[in-house]
């Protein structure tokens, strides 16, 4: 039998909790409902009591209800995430839903974003039809907008709930069919080729598909992340659990992003978690060239006098001025001068996405220079090599001798092993 588990606060969305309870049992599935509220009493009774979160959490009840509410919040997520790791491990666990407003939302998704990648994870949210990437993260978690306020059952709530329960009920139970036939789905890069990440974006597909059918017809499997902000915090969260056997990292515009306050910047943590876990990769400063806004009334001031293109109604782009690339090749060299595992630069000297090529919007071969040299000079004497090739980066040439390159550190990396 496939067991969903329902994390959520008993006081102040009992009634909700207690009506997809019996919508779950009457859809063939078992509960184990886990009740992290905190200030008023329980509307329906918990299989997992918040005591038992509050304890898992490091703490009791009482010290819980004595803080101020984000702290509070914040503990009994920290609690949900071990009760639900607790039961994933004893196989009672088969998918997880929840419903709630902010607090709750960052609450459960806390939990539901522990849990390995395949295990279905849905979250019913009145924050679901704004910025998500906070809860969703790198995870595989599914946001659906509540509409309403999940206060109680009536005429809007009803059909989205219900509709939340067939969805989970049924992965829940596909889910507990494949544990049957021998373990829930794999993790990335547990199968018989070798997983390798590659970045990319609309400006370096080119040079990226050259390089995945390179790798491809050399025996990997190649995960194309876009770099959207999203697409980066995967990648780095991922090549940080060791799932790849190497990253081909060609588009790094999530860094121009980060550094000018664009809009789709994955963190300070990029460009970080391959080297760190010594995964061989290979790099190029794919789409430094750009900078990505959301629509043009967003614009900053600072930026309106720039190259200005307008990608479409919801992305403006600028082009990065000469001593904003000379500063990112710092900030790329610096990252990668503590890479514990092989690295390599491959520096695309005639353009570095479509706008950048020669006769483009953003070609500017003086912001390229002063880009390059950053790059040269950070990582003179380090282990990280730097080659340049005379080529645009979507000049299929290009892509197919980054691969290569990764091949043969792969390989090298192997042996010595």
């Amino acid at each position: 039998m496939a067991n969903v588990v329902l994390v959520g606060t008993l006081d102040t969305k009992g009634v909700a909790y207690g009506w997809l309870r019996e919508r779950l049992l009457r859809a063939g599935v078992e509960v184990v409902l886990v009740d992290a509220g905190i200030r008023g009493e329980p509307r329906v009774p918990a299989d997992v009591s918040r005591d038992e979160v509050a304890r898992a959490a490091g703490t009791e009840l009482a010290r819980v209800r004595a803080a101020d509410r984000d702290t509070a919040v914040a503990t009994m997520a920290r609690g949900a995430e071990a009760v639900v790791l607790r039961l994933h491990a004893e196989g009672r666990l088969h998918g997880v839903l929840a419903v709630g407003g902010g607090g709750g939302t960052a609450l459960a998704t806390r939990a539901m974003r522990a849990l390995p990648l395949g295990v279905p994870k849905l979250m019913v949210s009145s924050v679901a039809s704004g910025e998500v990437a906070p809860y969703v993260g790198s995870s595989d978690l599914t946001m659906m907008h509540s509409v309403v306020g999940v206060t109680g059952i009536n005429r809007v709530s009803a059909p989205v709930l219900a509709n939340a329960v067939e969805a989970v009920a049924a992965m829940a139970k596909a889910f507990a069919r494949s544990s049957l036939r021998g373990g829930p789905p794999a993790r990335p890069g547990a199968g018989s080729r070798p997983l390798i990440a590659a970045s990319v974006a609309g400006v370096t597909t080119a040079g990226v598909d050259a390089a995945r059918d390179r790798l491809t017809a050399l025996g990997y499997e190649v995960l194309v992340l876009h770099t959207g902000g999203a697409g980066g915090r995967t990648l780095e969260a991922l090549a940080g659990q060791g799932v790849f056997a190497g990253v081909l990292d060609l588009t790094l515009d999530e860094l121009a992003d980060d550094l000018c306050g664009g809009a789709r910047t994955a963190g300070p943590g990029r460009l970080r978690a391959a080297g760190r876990a010594g995964v061989p990769q290979v790099v190029s400063p794919g789409a430094l060239d750009m900078v990505r806004f959301g629509p043009l009334e967003t614009l900053p001031e600072r930026a309106r006098y720039r190259r200005v293109r307008i990608h479409d109604a919801s992305v403006t782009m600028t082009r990065t001025t000469e001593a904003e690339c000379a500063e990112l090749g710092r900030r790329v060299a610096a990252r990668l001068r503590a890479s514990r595992g092989p690295t390599a630069v491959c520096v695309p000297l005639r353009g570095l996405s479509t706008l950048g090529a020669p006769g483009g919007p953003y070609h500017d071969p003086a912001a390229d220079r002063a880009l390059f040299a950053a790059l040269r000079d950070g990582l003179r004497g380090s282990a990280a090599r730097l080659y340049d090739y005379d080529t645009h980066i979507n000049d299929p040439s290009f892509g197919r001798a980054a691969a290569d390159r990764l091949h043969a550190m792969i390989g090298a990396q192997r042996a010595v092993a």
